[in-house]
């Protein structure tokens, strides 16, 4: 599969983190836990080289426990600090504050010495689309500041919002980049939401997401939908569609809708809990 989205409005939106980023102390990343890497845009380590730098790895209950906690250490080996949290619950969201302010001491210890109190940290907030930033600034401001939705592109503006007395919180757009360099980030982005399934071939995705579990989460397949997992790809398609009775008028098996409902349990975490990539695959 081929993958190529960047809508005009993206554009703009770059350009505007690009001024935004001169009025704050910290950017706050939020990465999918299920692809860590994949699901950060570079251009942000670009964008934010003189901050202090949190990354929130949300989502982190659909994703491996084993793998975040190796990925939270690749993270921190790398300068960042790292929170894993799942925003729809709120799970995790008790650690941010205290991270925020250790990520800010220099800044925070720096205003005292100049005689500066109670100036609070002033944060970016950024993420690709459907990463979950707007449900994460919801769920930490403990009201509706931000829109929500599961599908990318609902956050159109940015937007201040006060979350208390030490931390203000700047809302942007989620914006993705230019090209993906490697194929291998556009199918992942694909398969966790982050680009419209619109544009996409589901069928050939469902394909490319069985490859993956093959390999690295073999028997869920097998377990999940007593498919035999020796053969090759479509053919596991079809046990998929006959274990859910996905079939069309002549009892023809239907596999687009095997891919759809496959896609949607692996969205969902009803495959059990995957991490598509692993810290030791990053060179």
């Amino acid at each position: 599969m081929h993958f190529q989205w960047y809508p005009g409005h993206m554009t703009k939106a770059k350009r505007q983190m690009q001024e935004d980023i001169k009025l704050i102390d910290l950017v706050i990343e939020l990465a999918d836990a299920r692809i860590p890497v994949s699901s950060r845009n570079p251009d942000i380590d670009e964008l934010g080289k003189q901050k202090a730098r949190l990354i929130l790895m949300n989502k982190a209950d659909l994703a491996s426990q084993e793998q975040t906690a190796a990925w939270m250490s690749y993270f921190r080996e790398k300068g960042f600090f790292v929170v894993k949290l799942d925003a729809r619950t709120k799970t995790g969201m008790k650690n941010i504050q205290e991270a925020i302010l250790e990520a800010c001491r220099e800044k925070i210890e720096r205003d005292r010495r100049r005689g500066i109190r109670n100036r609070p940290v002033r944060a970016m907030v950024v993420g690709i689309p459907n990463v979950g930033k707007s449900t994460f600034i919801n769920t930490y401001a403990g009201r509706a500041c931000a829109k929500t939705g599961n599908k990318p592109g609902v956050t159109k503006g940015k937007q201040w919002i006060r979350l208390n007395k030490n931390v203000e919180l700047l809302d942007t757009p989620g914006i993705l980049w230019p090209k993906f360099e490697d194929q291998r980030v556009g199918l992942y982005l694909a398969l966790i939401g982050s680009i419209k399934d619109e544009i996409l071939n589901i069928d050939e995705l469902s394909l490319e997401l069985i490859r993956i579990l093959q390999e690295k989460y073999p028997n869920v397949l097998k377990e999940r939908y007593q498919a035999e997992e020796s053969q090759a790809p479509a053919e596991i398609l079809g046990d998929i569609a006959r274990s859910r009775n996905c079939v069309k008028k002549g009892n023809e098996l239907d596999y687009s809708k095997a891919a759809a409902l496959l896609i949607d349990e692996f969205r969902s975490g009803r495959l059990g809990k995957i991490t598509l990539e692993f810290p030791e695959e990053q060179s």
